[in-house]
């Protein structure tokens, strides 16, 4: 009887002070943002203690307040604080919803404003809890603190996604470059290579980076050419008042620090090359073709940001922001050079590789808020990216050629020389408009591309082993089989695209959205290359300095006539009409032309049904048109043609999302996409390296049938923390691969190579904060993601077309899908005190091995050897505006290799078409310091 009067007691007690007492509950937004939930913002009761945060969702929640008068305190940094008065009444909810602005008083605020919107790990993982699809973000954040440079690098650390070593090539999902799309800011970014359809992310450094999305999962509003997922860049933007920032940074190569280095004449330092209007004839005339000396090799990196905020009277805001780097690198690589088949073609056991590269950005952000409702922006990037590689293959004078005129087991020796730059140009108006239950989102964009391989110098030699011996009688000579062993070649790349989108949302009610919306693509591309061979008039000229090719290839040497005695003569395919082809300019070699049309309009819902089900449909209505007419020498009378393919697309899709409960997830996608070739898969003109081959294919014209079907689950269990873990499967009709073709050249080119391909995987991602301090910020914390893939796709026993090849399977994996990709970090932050503030990562990353090209005929597949990665950055930040920043990359250094598989000899090592110009070898380690300021 006395425990339950104390009970009773109890009970009263707890009635009685409830009674008392009431809450207070609201949700904060974020007014420069569309007015969009903003996380983490703090809440204080001024004159006490007590504080909380704005959750995922903006809400927060004071209960248990005793009856009274209160003020409270909203603050965010770089935002205007807010105080705002509250009467507490007894048994009753308070609600006090506010809408913070950006503040222009403080500069240290403004400068941590534009990181902590859109870039923040926990910003992005809120909008991926709210996405009504599948995707997964990388912010400038999370970017910085592991020490990604560029967006290649960003991508790679999502699941399900890894970077081929060697180039820039991203796969997601264990599908390539073909079955990928980029844009920026949601509008579509051109190719800057003719091997490629994508651009190079390596481009993008995250100096101009908010954030990097992957859509794996199709939604209506993407454009139909979609297999393995949409990479999206949005760019970098300012909210606040006036800052600067700078960054100045060093570092090297332990390849390359210790090494001699040399580029190609005519190459400036910054990676630019100003001869680009002056007929190539007149370059070959005036200039010499030996690469010159550099300074000591140590990379340098600077740049800085400018931003601002001007309010006017009527309550708009024009936000400007300004960025430009520069950035250069010395690699040095030394391994073999192999071209091997069923039998071995060409071997240099030692070759060694010199690449100099530089990237220069300049973006320009303007945006004008008209009002809460009205907002326009325009965005301007321009990026010059070079490499210049020079490359020595058969250093040791045992060089094997079978093809060698003088001994084929020893002595082949080849020079390539080659500078690549790409010039690229991107414009965008933007524009977002609301009005009631309306909202309009559109933008426009023209995309300039200039990418050229300018006097490509490549010289061959038989006899190398007599430029070591030290024997003034001994020396070798040039390998002259056909005029273009030693040669100068001119490729020049030119796209011009005009895209647009523009979506209408309209709200009929809480539970039902509408988006209407349409996609367009104007696309053309121009292509032109143009060799001049040497023609060695003496086969058994003496070369008697290997280091000095300038002095035999000059006008005094050039053979004018039968009287002259000259040692060469200058050779062109395809000369001017009533003009010879020795010794004169000419016509180009092989051209094409592309055009691409895409017209598109789509519908969607967004129906929500209770408290736990959105359901998304959709249907997406798709024009597409393209258009490649071509001029190439090596089909003969069949390398002049055209080609066009008009095809209608009816694309539906389901995104279905459950809310378990507020932190969790249920996600399910279905979709029917298509993929589509490329102009370069096309057009059969073939690009050769050093000891590769590679070229189009016009029997791949049409498309490829893409069924795709995602389910997630997803956890967000605390402060930029997740686990998630999910499955997908796709199908796809007709598949393309790159394909060894069984000639006697054994050049790769683009196939359908069966009826049908089939992927099932697996991704399982957690992000777990193992310290904190007092503000819940993570002291030590840890993140990993992996994926498991399997693949399979039939293989015709024969294919009859334009190029005829069988194979002797009848299936096999999908080429560029690796079986298992794995990155994990580890971050770690000591709290420290207000004037030092260090951040240590160890980052880790690896893909297993994987079909680089499928053999066909007796031919086995190439394959690219697995790579793990490891890299470490040390941040420091010293009283807020101050940073030393510590890098070592690649602390593992492995070795890099590809391999044909062989059923006689095992695997043989080869170098890749998509890789660089030598295979097993190791990259070093890449050593950085830096040091940025913000003003």
């Amino acid at each position: 009887m006395r425990k339950l009067s104390i009970l009773f007691l109890l009970l009263l007690s707890a009635l009685t002070y409830a009674q008392n007492t009431g809450s207070v509950s609201g949700k904060l937004t974020d007014k420069e943002y569309n007015n969009e939930p903003l996380a983490f913002a703090n809440v204080l009761i001024k004159g006490t203690t007590k504080g909380t945060t704005s959750d995922f969702d903006g809400l927060y929640t004071f209960n248990d307040l005793e009856v009274g008068s209160y003020t409270l305190v909203f603050s965010f940094v770089g935002y205007e604080t807010q105080e705002i008065p509250v009467q507490i009444t007894a048994g009753n909810d308070i609600k006090v919803n506010v809408s913070m602005s950006a503040s222009a008083a403080s500069l240290d605020e403004v400068v941590i404003t534009t990181t902590t919107t859109r870039e923040s790990e926990q910003a992005l993982l809120t909008e991926q809890r709210k996405a009504v699809e599948i995707k997964q973000s990388i912010g400038a954040q999370e970017l910085s603190r592991k020490g990604v440079s560029d967006a290649a690098g960003a991508v790679a650390k999502i699941s399900g996604v890894s970077k081929q070593e060697g180039s820039s090539n991203v796969y997601v999902r264990g599908l390539g470059d073909r079955y990928l799309n980029t844009t920026m800011n949601g509008l579509s970014l051109p190719s800057n290579d003719v091997n490629k359809k994508n651009i190079d992310l390596n481009l993008f450094s995250s100096d101009v980076i908010q954030n990097v999305s992957i859509s794996k999962a199709y939604a209506a509003q993407f454009y139909g050419d979609f297999a393995a997922g949409n990479v999206d860049i949005t760019s970098k933007e300012h909210n606040g008042g006036f800052f600067v920032d700078a960054f100045v940074g060093s570092g090297f190569n332990t390849n390359a620090i210790d090494k001699n280095f040399v580029r190609s004449e005519g190459s400036g330092y910054f990676g630019y090359y100003g001869r680009y209007e002056h007929n190539p004839f007149a370059i070959i005339l005036s200039h010499g073709v030996d690469p010159v000396s550099v300074d000591t090799p140590i990379n340098v990196a600077y740049g800085a940001s400018i931003g601002n905020s001007f309010k006017f009277d009527n309550g708009s805001k024009l936000s400007v922001f300004f960025t430009g780097s520069f950035e250069n690198s010395y690699e040095y690589r030394r391994g073999k050079n192999i071209d091997f088949t069923t039998v071995e073609k060409k071997a240099f056991e030692d070759s060694e590789e010199f690449e100099y590269g530089t990237t220069s950005t300049a973006m320009a952000n303007l945006k004008y808020k008209i009002n809460n409702d009205n907002r326009l922006s325009f965005n301007s990037v321009f990026i010059n990216s070079s490499s210049d590689e020079v490359g020595y293959f058969g250093i040791d004078g045992n060089g094997r050629n079978r093809d060698a005129i003088l001994d084929t087991d020893q002595g082949f020796y080849q020079q390539n020389i080659q500078f690549d730059q790409t010039r690229m140009f991107v414009n965008q108006l933007l524009g977002n408009h609301k009005s009631g239950k309306l909202e309009l989102d559109w933008g426009f964009g023209y995309n300039k591309v200039f990418s050229d391989q300018p006097d490509r110098k490549r010289f061959s030699v038989e006899n190398y082993q007599f430029a070591l011996d030290n024997d003034p009688n001994t020396n070798p000579t040039f390998y002259s089989n056909v005029v273009f062993d030693n040669q100068r070649y001119f490729q020049k790349i030119e796209d011009d695209e005009y895209n647009g989108r523009i979506n209408l949302a309209y709200q009929s009610n809480e539970n039902l959205k509408f988006n209407f919306g349409y996609n367009g693509r104007h696309k053309t591309r121009q292509f032109n290359n143009i060799r001049y061979g040497y023609d060695i008039v003496d086969g058994g000229f003496q070369i008697t300095d290997v280091n000095n090719f300038d002095s035999i290839f000059n006008l005094e040497n050039l053979n004018l006539n039968t009287a002259s005695n000259g040692i060469y003569e200058i050779k062109v395919i395809n000369p001017y009409p009533g003009l010879s082809n020795t010794n004169r300019p000419g016509l180009f070699e092989n051209t094409y032309s592309g055009e691409l049309n895409i017209y598109s309009g789509y519908i969607d819902a967004e129906i929500t049904a209770g408290e736990k089900w959105l359901f998304v449909p959709g249907v997406r209505l798709e024009s597409f048109e393209q258009n490649i007419s071509y001029d190439v020498i090596n089909l003969g009378n069949d390398g002049v043609d055209s080609k066009t393919s008009n095809e209608t697309f009816i694309l539906p899709s389901l995104n279905i999302k459950y809310t378990l409960n507020d932190e969790q997830n249920l996600r399910l996608s279905a979709s029917r996409t298509v993929s589509t070739p490329e102009f370069k898969e096309i057009a059969p003109f073939v690009y050769e390296d050093v000891s590769t081959r590679i070229g189009g294919n016009p029997d791949v014209l049409g498309y490829s049938d893409v069924l795709n079907i995602d389910l997630k689950y997803e956890w967000f269990f605390g402060k930029s923390e997740i686990f998630s873990v999910g499955a997908f499967t796709k199908q796809i009709d007709n598949p393309i691969n790159l394909v060894v073709v069984g000639d006697a050249t054994g050049t790769q080119r683009y196939v359908r190579t069966g009826d049908q391909a089939t992927i099932y995987g697996f991704e399982v991602e957690l992000r777990k904060n193992l310290l904190v301090d007092e503000d819940d910020n993570a002291n030590l914390s840890f993140g990993i993601n992996a994926t498991y893939m399997n693949t399979k796709q039939d293989l015709y026993e024969t294919i009859d077309g334009t190029f005829d090849l069988a194979f002797d399977r009848n299936e096999d994996e999908l080429q560029g899908a690796s079986p298992f990709l794995l990155n994990a970090d580890v971050s770690y932050s000591p709290t420290s005190n207000e004037n030092y503030k260090p951040v240590a990562n160890l980052v880790f990353s690896y893909f297993s091995d994987r079909i680089d090209a499928l053999g066909s005929g007796d031919l086995g597949n190439i394959v690219e050897k697995s790579v793990p990665t490891l890299d470490f950055i040390w941040k420091n930040t010293i009283k807020e505006n101050f940073e030393i920043n510590f890098s070592a990359k690649n602390l593992l250094n492995p070795t890099i290799q590809y391999v044909r598989e062989d059923q006689n000899f095992g695997d043989v090592l080869v170098v890749s078409a998509n890789g660089k110009g030598v295979t097993d070898y190791k990259r070093g380690l890449n050593i950085g310091l830096q040091l940025k300021y913000k003003f």
